[in-house]
């Protein structure tokens, strides 16, 4: 029998769990909405409880092999525990988490970022399966992103890498919630194309709107979403100068849009760069949906235990 973790995803209003076996196949899920803001000890009480609920009713504690942690926010992954900035998590900053989770269960535990878990367990067993050096960014009401280069997440020295959203791209630009000016994310996220559509016109209030209006021909809906995917390829024209990758992997619910998001993005991001990285520069969406924190939760744990030998 393949051994089984415990996947967390941690978001801003809620926590997604699953068993994950060895192989990143997920065999149950929960998701659990927090009831109300509260301290960190709250959010922590609530995955606890989550956590005992999701094992109790399957295979109990005692069968897990350890339990991988996604969360939001700056996360210091060499010391398990959340930095200064939380994120959108109610009263997240300085969380021990892994500490708190090994006490109370006796496991092995990791905790890294919710976007580079996202990129991981895409690499792992998604659209990224089979590559060694991949972008990933992740468009939502955020930018966010991760890494893989040589086969191995992009880390830093503290965890924070990956940070793609909060990339300068606009000089003076528009103030960020990172507390910076002019920051990707500012641009790039469907938040920002939102915004940029209801000053046109009010009934373009959201994603879906947008790209129908933008598909039946609207001229305002057309222009929006071209300024839009423009200022996306100029941030990722950038990192393919960076990073060098195989693959561009895009996430978030509009990456279903492959006719009217995927395809214009890799034209102009194409000829945004030097042909030397263009060659044979794929892009995708991504596969593993709300599964991808959970099982990259998992597969960096893992990581974490073919190095050391033991968490």
């Amino acid at each position: 029998m393949n051994k089984r973790y415990i996947g967390v995803d941690i978001g801003g209003t809620s926590v997604k769990l699953g068993i994950v076996d060895d192989k990143g196949q997920v065999h149950l899920r929960k998701e659990v909405v927090y009831t109300e803001a509260g301290s960190s000890a709250s959010v922590m009480d609530v995955i606890i409880k989550s956590i005992h609920e999701l094992a109790d009713g399957s295979i109990g504690i005692e069968a897990f092999s350890g339990i991988g942690v996604s969360a939001a926010g700056c996360i210091n992954s060499v010391e398990g525990k959340v930095a200064m900035n939380g994120g959108n998590v109610p009263n997240w900053s300085q969380t021990e988490v892994c500490h708190i989770l090994r006490k109370e269960f006796d496991l092995p535990v990791s905790l890294a970022n919710d976007a580079n878990c996202a990129i991981l367990g895409e690499f792992w067993t998604g659209a990224a399966e089979g590559y060694t050096d991949v972008l990933g960014i992740t468009l939502g009401t955020g930018v966010g992103g991760g890494v893989i280069t040589g086969g191995r997440l992009l880390e830093g020295a503290h965890g924070f890498a990956g940070e793609l959203g909060h990339f300068p791209t606009h000089a003076g630009g528009a103030h960020c919630i990172c507390g910076l000016d002019g920051c990707f994310e500012r641009y790039a996220s469907t938040a920002s194309m939102i915004r940029s559509a209801v000053d046109v016109d009010p009934n373009l209030r959201n994603g879906r709107i947008l790209f129908e209006a933008a598909g039946a021909g609207e001229m305002h809906a057309k222009s929006i979403l071209d300024n839009w995917i423009t200022e996306i390829a100029y941030g990722i024209a950038g990192y393919v100068h960076v990073f060098d990758p195989q693959l561009v992997l895009i996430g978030g619910g509009v990456s279903a849009q492959k006719e009217m998001l995927i395809e214009p993005l890799r034209e102009k991001v194409l000829s945004m760069i030097m042909p030397d990285f263009a060659e044979d520069l794929e892009f995708k969406a991504a596969a593993l949906g709300n599964d991808a924190g959970m099982v990259g939760a998992v597969y960096y744990l893992l990581s974490k235990e073919e190095l050391t030998g033991n968490m």
